[in-house]
């Protein structure tokens, strides 16, 4: 059976986003939080849908700051200086925005960090004392987490880190691939060629759920087709957010290695055991080893291995990897 080759991206990539990181004059102050690598390095691959809840909900340009506020057992969203509860506007918003949001396909949302209603985790939670703790998420992110769980979702601030950022990306990619997939009329066949292309790529974030998945697919009849959509695609989509590892890559790569160990010349077989040891060491980052064996799947036609979405998850113009 032939391998699936790694999908290209020729389907729109949709990412919903906080208004003010494309830099829109949205914020609270009259102000925006531009994020350049949003709008520069991110923006040529992808459509944004922006959305600013706040101005949604009627707040406006600039406004009154508001904050989470612990009210009993309750969270309310609050101007403090007024005393305007816009906790129920905030929620018939949300309900209403993501329902929206869900019918347009995305593949992932980048979220304002901090903010009290778009922040996606430790938001200040202010105690009626006056105290603040950072337990909070933001009163629309929550809705949005909720009822799309399965949606790969990112703060523009954890974006600075090279892993972090590869991840979220990995995973935007990843999501459109596997809604692609389950969005046609497939068969079993269908599931075992997108499997089999997503294995390595598995395997480098989370050997558990890699083996848990195979068996899901080896087995495809032992649930209905809504169950098993419904399950893969929940552990794929869990799997992904396990970071992958230096000692994982590395593992993946020496598995990797033994696809050449028949075909290669012992010159390219050293080489590739060197540049492999040289990434493990921390001395380069994961593009070299990656560069190198793509360059020796084409060399020697390796079947299997240029059907690995493990060997390009997203286009290599980003140079995500050139990081980690």
């Amino acid at each position: 059976m032939p391998h699936q080759q790694p999908q290209a991206v020729d389907e729109e990539i949709r990412i919903g986003i906080s208004t003010c990181l494309l830099g829109e004059e949205v914020r609270f102050d009259g102000g925006h939080k531009r994020s350049r690598f949003v709008t520069d390095q991110l923006g040529p691959f992808v459509s944004f849908v922006s959305v600013c809840p706040e101005v949604d909900i009627g707040l406006g340009i600039p406004r009154e700051s508001i904050r989470l506020q612990r009210q009993g057992e309750e969270t309310h969203l609050v101007a403090p200086k007024s005393g305007a509860d816009h906790t129920r506007a905030m929620a018939r918003y949300a309900q209403r925005k993501v329902r929206e949001l869900a019918s347009m396909d995305l593949c992932g949302y980048i979220l304002k960090k901090d903010s009290p209603s778009c922040g996606m985790e430790r938001v200040r939670v202010y105690e009626q004392t006056g105290g603040a703790r950072r337990t909070g998420v933001g009163a629309f992110a929550r809705v949005l987490k909720e009822a799309l769980p399965h949606l790969p979702l990112e703060e523009e601030g954890r974006l600075s880190d090279a892993r972090l950022r590869e991840n979220f990306l990995e995973r935007v990619f990843a999501y459109r691939r596997l809604r692609t997939l389950f969005a046609s009329r497939w068969r079993s066949g269908d599931l075992v060629r997108f499997h089999t292309a997503e294995k390595l790529l598995l395997l480098a974030h989370d050997p558990v759920s890699y083996r848990e998945l195979g068996r899901i697919v080896a087995n495809p009849r032992a649930r209905s087709r809504k169950e098993l959509v419904a399950e893969y695609s929940a552990l794929f989509m869990h799997a992904l957010r396990r970071m992958a590892t230096i000692r994982k890559h590395t593992n993946v790569l020496q598995h990797v290695q033994g696809y050449f160990k028949k075909c290669a010349t012992a010159e390219d077989r050293r080489e590739l055991e060197a540049v492999i040891e040289d990434f493990r060491r921390e001395l380069i980052p994961l593009v070299v080893p990656i560069t190198l064996v793509r360059h020796l799947v084409r060399h020697y036609d390796v079947e299997y291995l240029r059907g690995q979405t493990y060997l390009e998850p997203h286009p290599k113009e980003l140079m995500l990897r050139n990081h980690v």
